[in-house]
């Protein structure tokens, strides 16, 4: 409890700044005169109190004010979100391809079975940190090409507007708390087993098509999200 309160007091009067690297966890437990499972006690305790975060073979780092992410109560997508509030994204395109609708897929879809779709697989990264790792699957006959399109560091539904004139017009989405895998903890810089925010969502354009399915997991250390209700 002493070291926690210790570190707790050095991140909130600025000693510690966001992002800076804490002392690895035998220079803490040097520094303190304290054994390694204290110090990993004390650093666990910071973790769930959201001051710090840990990224795996790096070490504990001072966690930043979480953004405040409106695109779950709206149609815009998170990439536009977070670049109108000055945020640094990066893209990058794990998959790329197409192929016939999963049964999920062709229900979140209205797709007759075996349906082509094209399917995406992204990483995106916010102010050097991972931030989401989304699947997306989209009708082929709504984006036929958006297979062999250039998406990286680029907004889907940019893309979609000025290629093909898709604008949602809505959307539905589920969150949920999620366990990582293994691929997908290492991606996204979590330690296994970190509760992650995944977000279903199905949008549809002003004629009422659905023209996009996806799966995203959320880092919930690095933002939360805002629902308006009037």
């Amino acid at each position: 409890m002493q070291l926690m309160h210790s570190l707790r007091d050095r991140i909130t009067n600025g000693q510690y700044v966001a992002d800076q690297a804490l002392p690895s966890e035998a220079e803490l437990s040097e520094i303190y005169g304290v054994s390694r499972t204290v110090v990993r006690e004390a650093l666990a305790e910071l973790v769930q109190e959201r001051l710090i975060y840990k990224i795996k073979g790096k070490g504990a780092f001072v966690a930043p004010d979480r953004a405040e992410v409106r695109f779950v109560g709206s149609v815009t997508g998170s990439a536009a979100d977070l670049l109108a509030s000055g945020r640094r994204v990066m893209t990058t395109v794990l998959d790329q391809g197409g192929g016939p609708a999963s049964p999920e897929e062709a229900m979140a879809l209205n797709l007759g079975q075996d349906e082509p779709v094209v399917r995406l697989r992204r990483l995106r990264v916010v102010d050097g940190v991972p931030w989401l790792l989304v699947r997306t699957a989209l009708p082929e006959q709504y984006v036929p090409g958006l297979d062999r399109a250039k998406l990286e560091n680029r907004s889907l539904y940019e893309t979609l507007r000025r290629r093909y004139g898709i604008e949602a017009a809505g959307a539905d989405r589920w969150l949920e708390a999620v366990i990582p895998t293994a691929e997908e903890a290492n991606l996204l810089e979590v330690e296994p087993g970190t509760p992650l925010l995944g977000i279903e969502s199905v949008a549809w354009d002003k004629d009422g098509n659905r023209f996009e399915w996806y799966y995203a997991l959320h880092r919930s250390d690095q933002s939360r999200f805002y629902v308006g209700i009037r």
